[in-house]
């Protein structure tokens, strides 16, 4: 165990593995934290933020995916040597995308109105234009959908650097991501592979394409139970000069990353927090200012927080059924072989001609090896029928195409725990003690 300013504390606990962080507080900070624990797929199970003076202490309780205990040491000193290192630290937020493709793989951004069909549409384009994609992420939400792509050329294995061939590329992707009729515009741009975290830089994209403007507002019909969505509160803490935030929702991988990503780049420092799970809910409370040091004035800017969070939050793990027994998580299928010309275009068009929705896809190529995992519902929306689910893996292999998770349960009412006011009491912010006495 290590206790010293600037390093990270990491004590091998029965259970779990606790992750104390000791360091000098500044705009972005804790992002940097939690983007570590998501990257080796950590799960957080409670975790205590506080900053005074310039610096701040952040405990995490964490799992492994599976709920166990970390016992790899490897890990635990990545998360060490990682959080430590000068090196570590996320680039800047960058005001626009740049044209500048690495040595190994040229990096897309898109951006359109989401359809059935349409990442196989994508991959049909990208094959016919001889581009092998070896790494992405497709979300989507609200109607929109969202894919950073890392693709090679087939012939050498390398980026894309012709400027010409660039240029088709983006013509035609625009094309096929406007459709028939396209409110919003279809964008593909170009930029620099590492310049921001894939998923820091996805959230950035919807935001930017204002996906947190819910359907209804925009002409679409909402036919979402309101138990799946977050439920978000912001209030006023005067003594202490903090906005609070309080959120509950559905608890998930990567949920505290999501909501630290927005935060961040919506420009507010989290000055207090904690974050606790109950069964299947999460409960996180966060006292925040502005960067410039102010709490949250206006109506405005209130409800434009709870809905950016929201959306946040609902982004990942993206509403897939109006049905009251369904898991927004959905039908989660993995597909592991040897990675080939083609296989993914191939794959997806297998999935659009047997009636599949891909809500959210996460594409890589390890070592020759294709693992890719995707969500997917119905055209309608809905569960995915189980015959329809054996078809699919007889054509592609029963071996190489896997379901990993598919849930159907009766969500339980949520419960208040008493953790919840620790902050409360702390800080005895009473609009906050009122909120919690109507819950």
């Amino acid at each position: 165990m290590y206790n010293l300013m600037g390093t990270i504390i990491v004590d091998v606990l029965i259970w779990r593995l606790e992750s104390i962080v000791d360091s000098v507080n500044k705009h972005g900070t804790l992002l940097q934290v939690v983007q570590v624990l998501a990257d080796v797929n950590l799960t957080i199970k409670k975790a205590y933020i506080s900053s005074d003076g310039g610096w701040f202490m952040d405990v995490f309780n964490v799992t492994d995916y599976h709920g166990n205990k970390i016992r790899d040491q490897e890990v635990i000193n990545y998360i060490q040597k990682t959080i430590e290192s000068n090196a570590s630290l996320l680039p800047s937020l960058r005001d626009s995308v740049g044209v500048m493709p690495s040595e190994d793989h040229t990096s897309i951004e898109l951006t359109g109105t989401d359809r059935p069909g349409l990442l196989s549409e994508v991959c049909a384009v990208l094959t016919d234009l001889n581009c092998n994609v070896v790494n992405a992420e497709i979300w989507t939400h609200n109607s929109r959908a969202a894919a950073v792509v890392h693709v090679t050329d087939y012939s050498t294995g390398r980026a894309v650097n012709d400027p010409k061939r660039l240029l088709r590329i983006k013509k035609l992707l625009c094309y096929v991501l406007k459709g028939d009729s396209d409110s919003q515009a279809a964008q593909m741009r170009l930029s620099p592979p590492e310049s921001t975290h894939r998923g820091r830089r996805l959230h950035q994209i919807m935001f930017n394409d204002r996906d947190y403007e819910r359907m209804e507002t925009v002409g679409y019909p909402r036919s979402l139970h309101t138990y799946s969505r977050p439920h978000v509160t912001v209030s006023d803490c005067p003594e202490k000069d903090y906005t609070v935030i309080i959120m509950r929702s559905k608890d998930r991988p990567k949920l505290l990353f999501d909501i630290v990503c927005t935060l961040t780049d919506m420009q507010y420092v989290v000055f207090h927090g904690m974050v606790t799970t109950e069964r299947t809910e999460a409960y996180q409370e966060f006292y925040i200012r502005h960067v410039d040091g102010q709490p949250i004035r206006s109506e405005a800017e209130r409800e434009r927080v709870v809905q950016c969070l929201e959306a946040a939050i609902e982004r990942r793990a993206s509403e897939l059924t109006s049905s009251p027994i369904y898991d927004p998580q959905g039908l989660e299928l993995e597909l592991r072989t040897e990675d080939r010309v083609g296989l993914l275009s191939e794959i997806t068009r297998i999935f659009r001609e047997n009636g599949l929705t891909i809500q959210r896809a996460e594409i890589s190529t390890k070592s020759g090896k294709a693992v890719d995992t995707f969500y997917v519902t119905d055209v309608a929306g809905a569960p995915v029928d189980p015959g329809t689910v054996n078809s699919i893996q007889q054509q592609i292999g029963q071996t190489i195409l896997q379901i990993k998770h598919n849930s159907f349960h009766t969500p339980k009412p949520a419960q208040e725990t008493t953790m919840s006011f620790l902050f409360g009491n702390l800080f005895k912010c009473p609009s906050l003690q009122t909120l919690k006495r109507n819950n």
